[in-house]
């Protein structure tokens, strides 16, 4: 019998058998960087990301004002050179606001994608490896976990717990959970019918063993893909929950908490409501683009085309 193919990155929609022994381009490496850096979607969403992220980094060492000052005397001031997009209904500056309400919002968002990947990609390849039974109870619970949304799920954890920032992460983490049980089982169940596989059950090796070295290898870039999208919605989520007042309380700033506030002032002031909004904007923009530039990136016969 032939020796055991190693672990190569392999998409969902890749050939099954007739690219089988075509080279695959490299994921990593200077091959990857010249065609990441020639993919629009994926520069113009790395950049915008960067941006995000460089403001929140920034923010832990760094504002132009204090945080949580208030400066009655000078509320609902115009832009200026010491106050660069103005100040809010409590006198507190903009800027300073945006670049703390950037780091709530990676937090929340990281921490809550983090628990979905983890629990539902160990979810998933459980359901994969072990099928029967055990697969479908496992799509039967994530199908029953589907009928509570982070909304909901956050509203029913508020009435216990109250609301704050560990109501969003949680509410969000456990929405997230069943996408990537369906993600993951999906994708594995299309790597444990490949030959490589069949060659390795062949060889002896156990489903644990076959599930960590051929099949989680070749499913990684999908999961990266997804996880960088689906951290643009839950960013998303976390600024409806702060809007909502279940998410972030102050006076902890949030971009969704930001928006509640200027909803009163909309006509006095509405460049308060705009300010958080293209912040908003700004992530879950800059997250889609690198996520689909990525998802194009890792997929060979795209790669190969471009």
């Amino acid at each position: 019998m032939n020796s055991i193919q190693p672990a190569t990155v392999v998409p969902l929609n890749a050939a099954p058998s007739g690219d089988a022994g075509v080279p695959q381009p490299p994921v990593s490496g200077k091959g990857f960087w010249r065609r990441a850096l020639r993919h629009r979607s994926f520069v113009v969403g790395g950049a915008l990301t960067l941006l995000v992220i460089s403001a929140a980094l920034l923010s832990l060492f760094w504002t132009p004002w204090p945080v949580y000052e208030i400066d009655m005397a000078h509320k609902l001031n115009p832009p200026s050179s010491a106050h660069w997009l103005g100040t809010d209904m409590l006198g507190r500056d903009i800027v300073s606001l945006l670049m703390v309400g950037a780091r709530t919002s990676i937090v929340v968002g990281f921490i809550a994608v983090g628990i979905g990947l983890l629990v539902g990609a160990s979810v998933g390849l459980l359901a994969a490896a072990r099928r029967g039974w055990v697969e479908e109870l496992i799509m039967r619970l994530s199908d029953f976990t589907f009928a509570f949304p982070a909304l909901l799920s956050a509203i029913m954890l508020a009435a216990v717990a109250g609301p704050g920032v560990v109501t969003s992460i949680t509410a969000i983490g456990i929405f997230q959970i069943p996408i990537f049980v369906r993600i993951t089982r999906g994708s594995a169940n299309a790597i444990w019918a490949r030959e490589f596989v069949l060659a390795a059950r062949a060889s002896g090796k156990g489903k644990f063993r076959i599930t960590i070295e051929h099949v989680l290898p070749n499913i990684l870039s999908i999961l990266i893909v997804q996880a960088t999208i689906h951290f643009a919605t839950a960013i998303l989520a976390e600024a409806a929950l702060s809007y909502l007042g279940l998410g972030t309380q102050p006076p902890q700033p949030s971009w969704g908490r930001m928006l509640n506030d200027a909803q009163s002032l909309l006509f006095q002031s509405p460049m308060l409501a705009v300010y958080p909004g293209l912040s908003i904007a700004t992530a879950v923009l800059g997250l889609n683009l690198l996520g689909d530039g990525l998802r194009d990136l890792f997929d060979p016969r795209l790669a190969r085309e471009r």
